[in-house]
């Protein structure tokens, strides 16, 4: 695309276009060039406002055109940007560029409260929307709705101090998700633990002591006496909060007592010190609270909920409540269960079903039920093979083809990968970044998907075609061995290109309804748990499972097993999701300072319901609940059991045609990506379900695919 108004001879972090070269960012650029940026936005928004005052009060007519267009661009811009600032800080953090994204964050988050409060603007909306509403399609009707609701949720219809407060709080609240989010990193940063005995580390895999091992010569430990580095087999072995090293340890260390540690350290993270969580989560729950007050809202919940498909708090409450009870007693049994097989199994100290030992018993059952380890079946899961199998699955439902453009753009690490995405004539349509391992000095934790480009049509007719970034943290390679896939590392890199797919794969040329935009938060995830189910679809699984060294095949009866256990421990982890989903809703519509309690203590009172093994003292989990405290899921955690309610609805339609049937299967995946993932924010996410299925959603197909039973 080629555009006048970005000039290529503008600093990399202004292009505004294209893809980002991200070797010539700076911190330093971050804060010399957004300052500029924001001086040039406030100027073309003045120069907007004025023209749609003057003609608006000349009575003469606005188009959308006129509004939405140039509106869009300046969003574009600073989206771009700021968006470009954002992604490093969470792949590539660093003190330097921490201080940098700290430094513009107030000023980019004014600049979008104008925006939001800007009566022109809010008036030229009311008029699109009151005059030429007969000349507008859903699609635009639907953006209209939503362009205005945010500017309620921004305060257009507040004044004088109120408006002044409400900004204020705004940008205060902008800080403290930050440094949320910074203090889980530091704390994750610095913990660890150095291990030289090797009793203390027997029942872990090879693939878990090499990871291990190559976090010691990291550190700079010394290997045995003192000189060489670690080895797997000798150590010495460093122990740390990041999820290839933590879960592996609590899924498969003997020594009760190191467990213990790690487990509480994990529970605990931020929660002290000078990355204390615990007053910023007061701090942020009250100022929510405020916000919600002031324009309207008895509480957060209700304003979060005033724009996804859970119309309010019942509804949620009474989804989870249906949840619950089905999964409730199927919890209870699977305790009772592992606290018979750990009595039956454990040491002296070691024989209760503590909170540390939970994973651990749980895999010792696991193996023995059902003869399946699976962490001894990371070598048949090497990364580029799962790729291979992912790409293939792609194009087996959806007609599109996926090839490797390494080197032909820039990257923010060695470890990024480049792809194109074909359509099945041969034309390009769209792109995808894919950042898979973990960093844990730099990169925050999770997985995640991110718009790099939106689907648009530029000003000059060229089609912009959309990219997306795809984060998982999964096990790095080692030596001369792959990135060797745990199963739940494969079913989170399906789950986050189900979100990539929903972004690329766009019919919508309006970029505000285009991809995953002006979707409800709770449908989101639909696309997204949708393609994890296709991770236990045999010709899926069967394609990817090949011996990264021999070449072999998955044996058959290790893919039964993965089937069969699929359902294992449904209750407790159903459950678990479902307690973190109460919490969060019940913080954000219950919790103020008046009801004596701390938000902790009201978590420790949803927990009597929704967890078996209650919180021990040390949890203060909320501390490190990033997804509520610094992310986009705030009184909206609840939308994972929701989406996936519509998931699991979606892929039982591929059951009913039959997994095996490759021309009814491909028919169903083209109406799957004609409206799931086509159709994105165009409309709303009912009308979009029935497009695809041909009736509301039901929760039984989850319920069955969990291996539960409704009450």
């Amino acid at each position: 695309m080629k555009n006048a108004s970005y000039s290529s001879t503008l600093p990399a972090l202004l292009k505004g276009e294209g893809l980002p070269n991200f070797q010539e960012i700076t911190p330093q650029d971050v804060e010399v060039q957004i300052p500029k940026l924001l001086i040039e936005l406030n100027t073309s928004l003045s120069e907007l406002e004025e023209k749609w005052e003057r003609k608006l009060s000349s009575q003469e007519q606005l188009c959308w055109e006129e509004v939405m267009d140039p509106l869009y661009q300046i969003e574009e811009r600073l989206r771009w940007s700021w968006g470009l600032v954002s992604h490093l800080n969470a792949v590539c953090n660093s003190a330097e560029l921490r201080q940098a994204h700290a430094s513009q964050q107030a000023e980019v988050v004014r600049f979008k409260n104008r925006i939001g409060q800007s009566q022109p603007l809010y008036k030229a909306l009311n008029y699109l929307k009151d005059q030429k509403i007969h000349l507008l399609n859903k699609t635009k009707k639907r953006i209209l709705e939503s362009e205005l609701m945010s500017m309620r949720h921004r305060g257009i219809g507040l004044h004088g101090s109120e408006l002044e407060a409400f900004n204020t709080t705004s940008e205060r609240l902008a800080n403290l998700a930050t440094t949320f989010s910074n203090n889980v990193l530091d704390a994750s940063q610095e913990w660890s633990l150095l291990i030289t005995n090797p009793s203390e580390v027997q029942g872990l895999p090879h693939s878990v002591l090499q990871t291990m091992a190559a976090a010691a010569k990291e550190a700079g430990d010394s290997g045995k006496e003192g000189e060489g580095n670690p080895t797997a087999e000798e150590g010495p072995w460093r122990l740390g909060l990041d999820m290839p090293r933590y879960i592996p340890f609590m899924t498969h260390a003997k020594s009760n007592n190191l467990r213990e540690r790690l487990y509480k350290a994990q529970v605990s993270k931020a929660s002290s010190g000078s990355v204390n969580n615990q007053p910023l989560i007061e701090e942020i729950l009250l100022l929510r609270t405020q916000q919600a007050h002031s324009l309207g809202y008895a509480n957060w919940a209700d304003l979060s909920l005033s724009n996804k498909m859970a119309k309010d708090v019942e509804a949620v409450e009474l989804l989870l409540e249906e949840l619950r009870s089905a999964a409730f007693p199927a919890a209870q049994k699977e305790i009772d269960e592992l606290r018979d097989f750990a009595k039956k199994h454990g040491s002296a100290n070691d024989s209760d079903l503590s909170a540390w030992s939970l994973s651990y018993w749980s895999e010792q059952l696991r193996q023995q039920r059902f003869e399946l380890n699976q962490e001894a079946l990371r070598p048949w899961f090497p990364l580029p093979q799962v790729l291979d199998g992912l790409f293939q699955l792609c194009q087996r439902l959806f007609n599109i083809y996926i090839e490797v453009a390494d080197g032909q753009v820039s990257v923010w690490h060695p470890d990024v990968r480049f792809f194109k995405v074909f359509d099945q004539d041969g034309s390009h349509i769209a792109s995808f970044y894919l950042d898979p391992y973990s960093r844990p000095g730099t990169k925050r934790g999770g997985a995640w998907m991110d718009e790099c480009l939106v689907k648009r049509k530029a000003s000059n007719g060229d089609n912009v075609l959309p990219v997306a970034y795809l984060v998982c943290n999964q096990t790095p390679p080692i030596d001369k061995k792959p990135s060797l896939m745990s199963f739940e590392e494969v079913k989170t890199l399906f789950h986050e290109f189900g979100h990539g797919l929903q972004h690329m794969l766009t019919k919508v040329d309006l970029p505000q309804a285009a991809g995953i935009n002006n979707i409800e938060w709770d449908a989101v995830e639909l696309p997204s748990q949708f393609m994890e189910n296709w991770c236990l679809d045999r010709a899926t699984l069967m394609g990817i499972a090949r011996h990264w060294e021999s070449g072999e095949p998955l044996p058959e009866e290790e893919f039964k097993k993965l089937q069969l256990s699929h359902t294992f421990n449904a209750g407790i982890s159903t459950l678990r999701q479902i307690h973190f989903a109460l919490t969060d809703i019940r913080l954000h519509s219950e919790w103020n300072k008046k009801v004596g309690i701390s938000p902790d203590e009201l978590r420790r009172q949803v927990a009597l319901t929704t967890s078996i093994i209650p919180p021990i003292d040390e949890d203060k989990f909320l501390c490190s609940f990033s997804h509520i405290f610094a992310g986009g899921y705030s009184a909206g955690y609840y939308s994972y059991k929701w989406a996936e309610v519509l998931s699991a609805d979606a892929f039982a339609a591929f059951e009913e045609v039959g997994l095996n049937k490759e021309v009814q299967l491909k028919t169903t995946g083209g109406l799957f990506r004609e409206t799931v993932l086509g159709m994105g924010g165009s409309e709303s996410p009912e009308e979009v379900f029935k497009a695809f299925r041909g009736r509301p959603p039901e929760t039984k197909f989850l319920i069955r695919h969990c291996g539960l039973k409704a009450i």
